[in-house]
């Protein structure tokens, strides 16, 4: 018999190193190579030049322009931590994530579980919840700045009772405000989310407890939110991601992060550095520092959320 034929052979050290190298199905690999050149593209290569920008002293010249963009080490960073208007921002975020999370999870589980019953025009409520999350914001902005205006519907409605100043210009009351808003939009999304989590809960849990006594918000508690905490991980992350890259709704709301930066975010902040007053170093430097604080963020809701 041949040596190369022979087990341990030189063919089959080779299809090791293959299989090693790409897996038992390459066809998997090939399928996600365009996704992940996507990500290279959009993502990793983006992120990667904010590095480097947060640490040379950068700026927009023109098309072609050969100018030096000398090392700075931390300087950027250092002015970034020394700027209120940073640490106001990433405030802001604090407070809108605050408002926003825990509203988006509570009302997406209720609703995907009262939408996962046996309703009428359940169909149709699905879609209704799903449409404003596709719907552009710019659209959906008009319609909030409607309400909540100074004359606005939801002034009118509550008369003496309406905040002076409105609620878009409301130090107190703005970033509130915001969060509400984004939780409505994007909530048809998250209660996807819930719904495929919930088809995967077995019928004969809630037979169970509903044998031992246990009423509706018993099982709710000890079955719904038990068998759906991976989804809710889920949820809990991509919100806060979603609430941390936060730049529309206070750029068109609040014409830009007002009244005196208290709806401002680290992004519009990033917007505002980088591009209105030509920083776009120190703008890179508050990126980098954004994606640092969200990673640590959702590491510790993930923790939180799974351990036992």
């Amino acid at each position: 018999m041949p040596a190369t034929l022979l087990p341990g052979g030189p063919i089959r050290a080779t299809r090791d190193r293959v299989t090693a190298l790409l897996g038992r199905h390459p066809v998997g690999l090939a399928l996600v190579a365009p996704y992940a050149a996507f990500i290279a593209l959009v993502f990793a290569y983006p992120f990667g030049l904010s590095v480097w920008m947060s640490f040379h002293e950068y700026f927009f010249t023109a098309p072609g322009a050969q100018v030096d963009r000398p090392f700075v080490g931390l300087r950027n960073y250092s002015a970034v931590l020394s700027d209120p208007g940073v640490r106001q921002a990433f405030g802001n975020i604090v407070v809108f994530l605050l408002i926003n999370v825990p509203l988006t999870v509570v009302l997406a589980l209720l609703l995907a579980t009262a939408l996962n019953r046996a309703v009428r025009a359940r169909m149709f409520l699905r879609v209704a919840y799903y449409v404003p999350y596709v719907t552009a914001s710019v659209s959906v902005v008009g319609v909030w700045l409607f309400l909540f205006s100074s004359g606005g519907l939801v002034n009118k409605a509550l008369g003496p009772l309406a905040p002076d100043p409105s609620w878009l210009v409301n130090e107190h009351l703005a970033m509130p405000v915001i969060a509400v808003f984004v939780a409505w939009k994007q909530l048809g999304f998250f209660i996807l989310l819930y719904l495929a989590a919930l088809q995967n809960v077995p019928r004969e849990l809630y037979e169970s407890a509903a044998m031992d006594g246990a009423s509706r918000w018993d099982s709710f508690r000890s079955v719904t939110v038990p068998a759906v905490r991976p989804a809710t991980t889920l949820v809990v992350i991509l919100a806060t991601i979603t609430g941390a890259n936060l730049f529309t709704e206070p750029y068109l709301l609040t014409g830009g992060g007002g009244p005196n930066g208290a709806s401002t975010s680290p992004v519009l902040l990033m917007y505002q550095r980088g591009v209105e007053q030509g920083h776009p170093d120190v703008a890179a430097a508050i990126g980098v520092l954004l994606v640092i604080g969200v990673v640590l963020v959702s590491l510790l809701n993930r923790w939180l959320l799974e351990r036992d």
